[in-house]
């Protein structure tokens, strides 16, 4: 659907740039922008390489192990259904520090293997939804997300940031005099955002 829409205000815009006589003002912003972006690409795997490696180093050396079990009593409280040993939690509470620490990109792999053990404990469970053949009969049929998935994809995109590392780079790149300055409103914007999710994530857990 993206893809129609974006393709739809592209083609809106060279049309009417086309009859208001500005294709040359369109071709110069498309190909300064072509440009900015390959450079915004390159700071980014930069800055990613960076906090990537960093990640690396404080998994190594045990924080980010300290850092899961500190969450553990939370994630007992968001998800207690799922056992408390069940490999969703170890990949659930890499995916919330991740978000935490502001590593969107770091955290999409963890947050795809936890979505894959949630649908492996349904089979266990034996939720028809998730047996071979799926809800519709086939190989290919569809998949219902459960409660743990709603939970969990709703506190991932709410959530709480204390460095908002793409932010600071894209302030950083198109000139910000102070590209940090987005920190304390990022904190209290994703601490409302982390709020507001839990909140309504207990209320629908409890309607249904």
């Amino acid at each position: 659907m993206l893809n129609y829409i974006w393709a739809f205000m592209i083609l809106i815009g060279v049309i009417y740039a086309a009859f208001t006589g500005n294709m040359a003002s369109v071709t110069d912003a498309a190909l300064s922008s072509a440009g900015e972006a390959v450079s915004l690409c390159i700071t980014m795997a930069g800055v990613m390489a960076l906090w990537m490696g960093l990640m690396k180093i404080a998994e190594k050396s045990g924080l980010i192990a300290g850092l899961a079990s500190g969450i553990q009593p939370f994630l007992s409280f968001m998800f207690p259904r799922i056992p408390k040993k069940h490999e969703a939690r170890e990949y659930i509470a890499t995916n919330f520090i991740a978000n935490i620490l502001g590593l969107g990109w770091a955290c999409t792999p963890a947050g795809l293997k936890a979505m894959e053990a949630m649908a492996k404990l349904e089979e266990e469970r034996g939720n028809p939804a998730y047996l071979q053949g799926g809800a519709s009969g086939n190989k290919t049929g569809p998949r219902i997300a459960s409660k743990e998935m709603c939970t969990f994809l709703i506190l991932n995109t709410s959530s709480l940031q204390l460095i908002p590392v793409n932010m600071i780079v894209y302030r950083t790149q198109y000139g910000s005099v102070n590209p940090a300055a987005v920190i304390g409103p990022a904190i209290l914007a994703t601490l409302f955002s982390t709020v507001i999710a839990i909140i309504f994530c207990k209320i629908m857990d409890r309607r249904h």
